[in-house]
């Protein structure tokens, strides 16, 4: 489990983007749930003092025909229609500004996690980074619903008994009623985040240990069963669910004596009050009408207090995402694009050392490597190589170690065809939010899809499924090719075995289009492959091997046709 400890830079890094964004309406909704607390206070001892009044001035007729009950009663009414305004309003704009705040939260942390290398480990670690999106958002939105909004309050409430107090019972009485409640208020409230901390981080912990096992269980059926690993995870399933139900039942416990507790000192306040309040009414510095109005306020004060019980067992889990999500939110620059190489140049590598992040061993040991504008090279090699490697650092995936990289904007059609749960054109959009459907249907027509599309019943429109579900392999390729043909800024494109999986028909139509639409538009072709007919769009082959260039072979020559036949027929 990490540690608790916080440093103030982890926490303003998330609390000033949570306040920022609607800093009007989560301040004007912290007062609405103070001046909510304050009215229900007033309209319980203005109440109080009423009922008592009443009850007094109708001993006598004289005084009753003279009491104004007229007053009392539209200031109650006022206080009862006031307090149920007010609750909505607060509840209206904390929660509406919160959610908006977690949305730019939300935008700014998948920034963060938009760097170098972000693919890579959003495969290796779906279900975390999609945590971190939820459950970690979620539990800081109690640091402003469950722990600022009832602390203000609380203080309102607090405030104004021992305004109240003072007033009308003396100053001693109201600085005590002051510091019993802030005592036993807000320090059973500590007590409670210090005790539920720990429990509550390993909830937390616990919570997405059981998450990220049930999705690779749904998500890995079909592997889990051919490696007889079914029984096995489904065991790790139960062993996590009952961790999260052991710190659910610490933290029941601790918020049940924290319940108790609460009501031991309100019952306690409340007793010292009947007690003042008859002894000033004894001693004839009181009147009993406002001595009933002392006592029920005394026991309204403490029931803003007992908001903060929530927030206090939940504090642990909001401070875990804190620690979790700060250095996210820290980092915000953007990665330094490559430099451009100079005029004419596609591509300049000199000598450039490439290291995996988290490994130890160097991936390409040194890279020297010139492509000019219009150019088109196939990098071939055994699988390990180091070609996609390379393309990655092409693609400013991965940062050099040593050595510079200079090359235009690349484009990367990768191994993985990625596409989303979401209609046909909104994975198109992808590549260029602004593409209307005109330019949408010339990719589709110059990636060979538009035929297809066109026979199905909703167009552009038809959803698809996770990961392109209602597609054959040959479309989600062809649908990935229209993507990439729609970055038209985008001078240099980086083929990552484009056709592998493909009938060997789909495939040679595949590429003859992809030729076609690089040589029209002058565009640089980088293919790293190990078919020859991918091959065959190249006029260089550099063959690598250990994550070096042993060779530069160009067409016409017989050392590049010898290559060529080498590789892997289709």
């Amino acid at each position: 489990m990490p540690s608790p400890s916080l440093h103030a830079g982890e926490v303003a890094a998330v609390l000033r983007p949570l306040l920022r964004e609607q800093p009007r309406a989560l301040a004007l909704g912290a007062g609405l749930a103070a001046l909510t607390v304050l009215a229900g206070m007033a309209l319980l001892g203005l109440s109080g003092w009423f009922i008592a009044a009443t009850a007094l001035a109708g001993l006598q007729a004289a005084t009753a025909i003279v009491f104004d009950v007229f007053m009392p009663s539209a200031a109650i009414r006022l206080l009862a229609v006031g307090r149920t305004a007010s609750r909505y309003g607060e509840r209206l704009l904390t929660h509406d500004a919160t959610l908006s705040a977690s949305v730019h939260l939300r935008e700014q942390l998948f920034r963060g996690w938009a760097r170098p290398d972000a693919a890579r480990r959003l495969r290796a670690r779906p279900a975390r980074l999609l945590f971190r999106l939820t459950g970690d958002i979620d539990a800081l939105e109690s640091l402003y619903l469950r722990v600022m909004v009832p602390a203000v309050a609380a203080l309102g409430a607090a405030l104004l008994a021992g305004v109240l107090f003072g007033v009308f019972a003396g100053a001693w009485f109201g600085l005590a009623a002051l510091l019993w409640l802030l005592l036993c208020g807000a320090g059973t409230a500590l007590l409670t985040a210090l005790r539920a901390r720990h429990a509550s981080m390993r909830r937390g912990l616990a919570t997405q240990r059981l998450r990220e096992r049930v999705i690779d269980l749904v998500a890995g059926q079909t592997e889990l069963l051919m490696a007889g690993r079914m029984q096995a995870h489904c065991a790790e399933v139960a062993k996590a669910d009952a961790r999260l139900a052991r710190a659910e039942t610490q933290l029941h416990r601790l918020e049940t004596r924290a319940g108790m507790a609460w009501n031991a000192a309100s019952a306690l306040m409340l007793c010292a009050a009947l007690i003042a309040a008859a002894w000033l009414v004894e001693q004839g510095r009181l009147g009993v009408p406002v001595a009933a109005m002392l006592v029920l306020v005394s026991l309204a004060a403490m029931e803003p207090f007992t908001a903060l019980r929530r927030g206090a067992v939940e504090l642990g889990r909001s401070l875990l995402a804190v620690r979790r999500i700060a250095p996210r939110l820290r980092a915000q620059q953007e990665h330094p694009a490559l430099d451009a190489p100079p005029p004419g140049w596609a591509v300049q590598c000199d000598r450039v050392a490439l290291v995996h992040e988290g490994s130890a061993s160097v991936a390409v040991p040194q890279l020297d490597l010139q492509l000019r504008v219009g150019e088109r090279v196939a990098l071939v090699g055994a699988s390990g190589a180091g070609k996609s490697t390379v393309m990655a650092a092409l693609a400013g995936e991965i940062a050099a170690r040593s050595g510079s990289v200079r090359a235009l904007h690349a484009c990367w059609l990768t191994q993985h065809t990625e596409l989303f749960q979401d209609d046909l054109r909104g994975n198109l959009q992808l590549a260029d939010a602004q593409a209307d459907d005109t330019r949408l249907w010339t990719a589709l027509d110059a990636a060979g899809l538009a035929d297809d599309v066109r026979a199905m019943p909703k167009g552009l429109d038809t959803l698809l499924g996770e990961g392109g579900l209602g597609l054959s392999g040959g479309q989600a390729r062809r649908l990935a090719l229209a993507r990439l043909l729609l970055k038209t800024h985008a001078p240099l494109w980086l083929l990552d075995e484009p056709t592998e999986g493909l009938d060997t028909r789909t495939a040679r139509d595949v590429l003859g289009r992809l030729a076609l639409e690089a040589q029209q538009r002058q565009c640089s072709l980088v293919i790293a492959t190990h078919l020859r007919r991918e091959a065959e769009l190249a006029d260089r082959l550099l063959c690598i091997r250990g994550g070096r260039l042993v060779a530069d072979l160009r067409r016409g020559t017989p050392e590049f046709e010898a290559a060529l036949g080498a590789l892997r027929q289709d």
